[in-house]
């Protein structure tokens, strides 16, 4: 599931080797950009403190973002592939099921900041930077995400 791209060849740069280093260019990536993400949505809070202008409830996608990285990324590859993990209650299908919980829960908090940004925001035009923060916050935790668990391979642990 991980080597998707691993077939995909870009030009190398004779400066850099990036076959060692592939575990750590991903875990930094993937932080910045989630760092980035709750740094967007705080700035937000503190910007528009009242519950008119930026609704305390919408910090809800961002926190079940959150929860899904760390479900999407506490499942190895080798345990969905059932390499490593066939012990335990439901052996690979529970890492099936537990991968596709937390696949379904970041995809339905980045619908849900859409349809915040949309619904909340755009349409009624108001001022669209609290619905703006929403959106990259979770889009930034999406893509920070798919880094994390795929631009890393199992191959580097020790």
């Amino acid at each position: 599931m991980a080597g998707f791209l691993d077939n995909v060849r870009w030009q190398e740069c004779e400066c850099f080797e990036w076959g060692e280093k592939r575990n750590t260019v991903a875990s930094v990536v993937a932080g910045i950009l989630f760092f980035t993400g709750w740094w967007i949505m705080i700035d937000a809070a503190v910007t528009y403190p009242e519950n008119d202008k930026l609704n305390h409830a919408f910090h809800t996608c961002g926190v079940f973002s959150t929860i899904a990285f760390f479900m999407i990324n506490a499942v190895s590859n080798g345990q969905v592939r059932g390499d490593s993990y066939s012990d335990g209650c439901l052996g690979r299908t529970g890492a099936r099921i537990w991968l596709f919980i937390g696949f379904t829960m970041m995809f339905g908090s980045l619908i849900a900041s859409m349809w915040i940004l949309f619904g909340a925001y755009v349409v009624p035009k108001l001022e669209v930077y609290p619905g703006l923060a929403v959106f990259f916050q979770n889009a930034l935790i999406f893509f920070s995400t798919l880094i994390y668990k795929f631009g890393r391979t199992e191959d580097l642990w020790g």
